[in-house]
């Protein structure tokens, strides 16, 4: 053995001894983190689960009434109505189809905000109610049955297949004694149709399988009724105000049902909520609402009603802004103002009427929740 390995051999003793000491180190662990330790019970839940669920707004008080007879076009304040499961009474049970496209497909103010110019009005009562339709700022005007008879339509419309949102549905379509001033006014040839008896059943939060049940309609985008509050609005024209910008009248969101409101924003949490007369004397009774989602707006509210006029950013920009509320489907991309509704049975609705929460939720999620599951 030369001098370099007696060198070499005392380091390499250590290393053997070091080794055999941690091999006998690690098999006196293992036999003991082996055994069974025994189990820690876990910690007792103490939550308090009824934190996630937001409390009961106070009542409130239903301060306008609206409805939109034709769809995209000028609606109607009325003191008085009838609520029904397929919204109030005379709301957009009519629309302009474009009769030049092979589907028929039904025209909106998203593509032509020159519909917010085509008024309506009512005249007589009951069964003899009328119907009529003018184009602002001209001398341009139609009177038709707003409750027409089968015999009526019969001698007077056809029944024909129509396209609204890429679904077709049957309606009643006019002749050319009450679509020339229309077709005019559009510059191509377009038709007013009435909804038909085919049911046209609600759609997204509203569908069997989210809704739990089929509720029909006539041509209100996806749902029977839209309710918003006056205190929401407040805070939005607040803020459009703050930031230079005019501030709005609640037409812009086309609702049905305007209550006075609590707290802005409260709606958002609206899962069931109850509409009683304010004169308990009368026949009307009260009548309770299944709040299914909230309404994820698109542009129209840009759009102003007296003028046309179709503002490039406001108040879509503000409302993208803090209204982004809802993950669910489109509305993650999308401001929500208003709740979408279905009436659970008929009654007269009148403005001063009492609107309160009977029960809320934290979960609504547009076109993904389940209504049962809220």
């Amino acid at each position: 053995m030369d001098e370099q390995e007696h060198k070499l051999f005392p380091v390499s003793g250590v290393l053997l001894a070091a080794t055999i000491l941690t091999i006998v180190f690690y098999l006196i662990y293992s036999s003991v983190t082996e055994q069974k330790l025994p189990e820690i019970p876990p910690k007792k839940r103490t939550q308090d689960t009824t934190k996630e669920i937001p409390p009961i707004p106070a009542p409130s008080e239903i301060v306008s009434l609206r409805v939109y007879p034709i769809k995209s076009c000028r609606g109607i304040q009325l003191e008085r109505t009838t609520l029904k499961p397929t919204g109030l009474d005379l709301d957009r049970n009519w629309m302009f189809i474009d009769v030049g496209k092979a589907n028929k497909e039904f025209l909106t103010i998203r593509s032509d905000s020159n519909m917010t110019l085509i008024d309506t009005a009512l005249s007589g009562s009951g069964a003899d109610t009328q119907l009529h339709i003018s184009i602002h700022g001209t001398d341009d005007h139609v009177t038709i049955p707003a409750y027409p008879t089968s015999s009526w339509l019969t001698a007077n419309t056809k029944l024909t297949q129509v396209e609204i949102w890429s679904a077709n549905t049957d309606a009643y379509e006019y002749g050319p004694s009450i679509n020339s001033i229309f077709s005019k006014y559009f510059e191509k040839d377009v038709a007013l149709v009435y909804k038909g008896p085919e049911p046209r059943n609600i759609a997204t939060n509203g569908s069997p399988d989210l809704y739990g049940r089929k509720q029909n309609h006539h041509f209100a985008d996806v749902m029977s009724l839209q309710v918003a509050s006056e205190s929401s609005l407040e805070d939005l024209n607040r803020r459009l105000k703050e930031n230079g910008q005019d501030e709005l009248t609640v037409e812009r969101f086309r609702p049905n049902i305007v209550i006075k409101g609590g707290e802005p924003w409260q709606e958002d949490t609206w899962k069931r909520i109850r509409v009683s007369p304010k004169n308990v004397s009368e026949k009307a009774t009260s009548l309770d609402l299944d709040v299914v989602a909230r309404c994820a707006r698109c542009q129209v509210p840009n759009v102003d009603p007296d003028t046309a006029y179709k503002h490039p950013k406001e108040p879509w920009d503000t409302l993208m802004r803090f209204r982004r509320v809802d993950p669910g489907g489109v509305a993650k991309w999308k401001p929500c103002f208003g709740m979408l509704c279905v009436p659970q049975g008929e009654s007269v609705v009148e403005v001063g009427d009492k609107l309160e929460v009977l029960e809320t939720t934290s979960k609504h999620m547009y076109n993904t929740a389940r209504f049962a599951d809220l």
